[in-house]
């Protein structure tokens, strides 16, 4: 990525295993980043098969504040078009069984989602884009399937009637152990193509996919440089502190396995 500097590979082990990959940790314009591709490189893990947990835990041992995720979907309206970008600020969960929370085996914390992206990273994203002229569309929700399978022609016209806006196999279970990791998460949508849905869908061939995928990768290139120069230092959301009232179990009956494992979670709250 042009600007990236100092770059080098961190291999982690986390309480929850192996992330999908190394992280690539160096600097962009003058800031800390950590990249991860999650579905390791040369695209090897199914999203059935992703390890969010550790994925997200990993981020937090790198001392990762904000997360920006970045999808290819497919969209579920005419008004999304292919090379067009969206920043849902809602999801709608149809996977199957899949872990999503840091919180089990002798503890419980209900975090708040009603609204689970960070508003303020929103914000940040949509004016940069702006600035660069990328058409990133602030709102919607995003469907997140089991996959890999991609959906029947029934189940997408389902999801369309109840106005989901993008369709994608990740990012729901990345938004809810972020959450619980306190760390601010935004998912940039980047539409390659329209569902099965659509009358032109399978006139739709791979090339023409992949060169639309090459193209959003450009501009999230782009987009992603422009954010890290204007991220603020200060971060004015409640994302930091999304733990302070969630956890529920009593101090006194948290084991010393569980206050270790999840020491970097919640050792503030729990008086370690």
């Amino acid at each position: 990525m042009p600007g990236f500097e100092a770059h080098e590979e961190v291999v982690l082990d986390t309480p929850f295993g192996a992330p999908s990959d190394a992280y690539i940790v160096g600097t962009l314009e003058g800031k800390q980043v950590a990249f991860l591709a999650r579905h390791s490189r040369g695209h090897r893990i199914s999203p059935t098969e992703l390890n969010f947990r550790a994925n997200i835990y990993g981020m937090k041992m790198l001392g990762v504040s904000r997360i920006l995720s970045l999808s290819a979907v497919g969209s579920m309206k005419e008004e999304h078009k292919p090379l067009d970008f969206v920043l849902p600020d809602q999801f709608f969960d149809r996977t199957k069984g899949r872990v999503s929370t840091f919180f089990s085996g002798g503890i419980v914390a209900h975090i708040s989602f009603a609204d689970p992206v960070c508003p303020q990273l929103s914000q940040v994203v949509h004016d940069a884009a702006g600035k660069i002229g990328i058409n990133a569309k602030p709102g919607g929700t995003y469907l997140c399937m089991e996959g890999p399978a991609f959906s029947t022609r029934a189940e997408s016209n389902i999801y369309r009637s109840w106005g989901m806006d993008v369709i994608g196999m990740t990012n729901l279970q990345e938004a809810k152990l972020a959450r619980e990791a306190e760390i601010c998460y935004l998912t940039i949508a980047m539409v390659t193509d329209y569902d099965c849905w659509h009358e032109e869908h399978d006139a739709v061939t791979v090339d023409q996919i992949i060169q639309t995928l090459n193209q959003n990768a450009d501009n999230a290139r782009k987009l992603v440089r422009e954010v890290v120069r204007d991220f603020p230092a200060a971060r004015t959301c409640k994302c930091g502190s999304a733990l302070k009232h969630a956890i529920l179990t009593d101090r006194k009956m948290i084991s010393p396995e569980i206050k270790e494992k999840l020491g970097l979670l919640i050792g503030q709250y729990t008086g370690e």
